[in-house]
């Protein structure tokens, strides 16, 4: 039986969303976005967009806590983090039940992956807050008359940060995004998906009962013109992109138009798996659907390019394909449900026309196929069988339940096509022999490899891509980077 929805849920949906301001939620007569549950099809809740007065609004009180928090002392931000990290945990079940109403998220997803771990990360991050340090340097610079010299380096925040989120982690991006920024001193605006808005409004104020000040946390809605406005403003100093790459190139060169705003990019792909043929056939299918199909394979990181040794590709298809039509597919807010629905009806139908794409390019469909009729966005778990290496559905990223499988023959050739791609986001190789995995680890152009895994993150491992992937990287002390300039300071006495 599905999850009974708690009345504290009920009460926040029904509110008249818009938009957080100055430490307080705040309506606005903009238009009305619908949030629609893609289980259901129901309307859950209705969001306003910003306008361009309000986007002024949202940038001044973050100019206003910017100043405010980048004098709070790092143990002071540190502490705040972590009391946002205890109160995300006392509202688990609360924001699990949002974030599976508006995204189709699994509830158990929900409840590990995007409220437990986001408090995890955020933790990570706090622990920052002390740690972030310059170096002091000896100069060499000759002494005509006795004098001396020495530097040192500061790291100092950037300023207002414009964190764009994506649907399909809105919890989670959203807390990466403002742990970065808050724990390095600058303040942050967030600008969810309007698809998946509701969540972040539910931390902002739950950041407040942090302590967190007023204006350091802002939340802005809309669609992609707001973000547009909040990269071009001259009152913010960077942009922190998750999404799509042509989504990224258009953010990327509007950051470096406005004012060679600061951007990172944390952008899609498309990411493959290559498996070895010592590698057991049964944890090879069990490695592909965690590579490929958790949360509907609706994960940047997800692997959609999967080779196989010639040898055992019928075997790990006709495997595959029997555990998938074994997966019970339901309501996400029942704990037995395996698989879901996709997050939103304009994704379901891109994927519709790329299964019609494969069937037009004569791939074989092993497995699936098809979008699930009714009033939910459900899409078949779907494994293909691609004709050759030029097959659209290896080249162009589905962000979806569809594994598209090549043969391979040796290993030089495995490494070609895990290579044959404009992306570099992530890859991962699955064997038992570590002396392959050592040598091929340095051949593979991704900036995430895994080995015998896929998809699962630390927040102590930095994240993110190369080539068309991306620009910067998120977790470990890499993020420091990114959201500080350092300020060089040389003396002479």
């Amino acid at each position: 039986m599905p999850a009974e929805i708690l009345d504290v849920v009920k009460e926040f949906l029904g509110r008249d969303h818009a938009l957080f301001i100055e430490g307080k939620a705040l309506r606005t007569a903009g238009p009305s976005n619908a949030v629609v549950d893609p289980a259901t099809g129901q309307v859950i809740a209705h969001v306003r967009e910003a306008s361009s007065d309000e986007v002024d609004q949202a940038v001044a009180s973050a100019r206003r806590g910017f100043l405010r928090w980048a004098n709070t002392s790092p143990a002071d931000r540190g502490q705040k983090l972590h009391r946002l990290a205890d109160l995300l945990e006392q509202h688990s079940e609360e924001l699990a039940q949002i974030e599976t109403l508006q995204s189709g998220k699994l509830i158990g997803l929900s409840r590990s992956f995007e409220v437990a771990q986001a408090a995890h990360f955020l933790r990570y991050y706090a622990g920052w807050a002390t740690k972030i340090t310059g170096q002091t340097m000896s100069p060499s610079i000759p002494s005509m008359n006795g004098e001396r010299y020495s530097a040192f380096t500061l790291r100092e925040p950037v300023g207002v940060v414009v964190g764009i989120v994506p649907w399909n982690f809105s919890t989670m991006i959203a807390i990466w995004k403002l742990a970065s920024a808050l724990v390095t001193g600058c303040s942050v605006i967030i600008k969810p998906s309007e698809f998946t808005p509701l969540t972040i409004l539910r931390i902002a104020e739950l950041a407040i009962a942090a302590g967190i000040p007023a204006g350091v946390l802002n939340v802005v809605n809309g669609t992609g013109s707001v973000g547009k406005a909040l990269i071009e403003h001259p009152g913010t100093d960077k942009v922190s992109f998750t999404g799509s790459v042509p989504t990224g190139l258009a953010v990327g060169s509007t950051a470096m138009q406005a004012k060679l705003t600061r951007a990172t990019l944390e952008l899609g792909g498309k990411n493959s798996a290559g498996f070895l043929p010592d590698f057991d056939i049964y944890k090879a299918v069990d490695g592909v659907i965690e590579a490929g199909f958790l949360h509907s394979g609706q994960i940047c990181a997800a692997a959609e390019r999967f080779y196989v040794h010639r040898s055992q590709m019928a075997a790990v298809l006709e495997k595959l394909s029997a555990k998938l039509a074994s997966l019970r597919i339901g309501s996400p807010l029942d704990e037995n449900t395996q698989f879901g629905p996709v997050t939103n009806r304009p994704h379901q139908q891109k994927l519709a026309r790329y299964f019609d794409m494969a069937r037009s390019e004569g791939n074989e469909i092993v497995h699936g196929g098809r979008i699930i009729d009714g009033p939910g966005c459900y899409v078949e778990p779907t494994v293909i069988l691609a004709a050759s290496r030029d097959a659209t559905l290896l080249k162009e990223e589905t962000f979806g339940p569809v594994a598209t499988f090549l043969p391979y023959d040796d290993e030089e050739e495995l490494v070609s096509l895990m290579n044959d791609s404009p992306y570099g986001l992530s890859a991962s190789i699955w064997t038992n022999d570590l002396s392959k995995a050592m040598r091929m680890i340095p051949q593979l152009q991704v900036g995430t490899l895994w080995v015998n895994m896929h998809t699962l993150l630390d927040p102590s491992v930095p994240f993110g891509g190369i080539k068309a992937s991306g620009i910067g990287r998120e977790f470990g002390s890499a993020f420091i980077d990114d959201y500080t300039e350092m300020k060089s300071v040389m003396m002479r006495y």
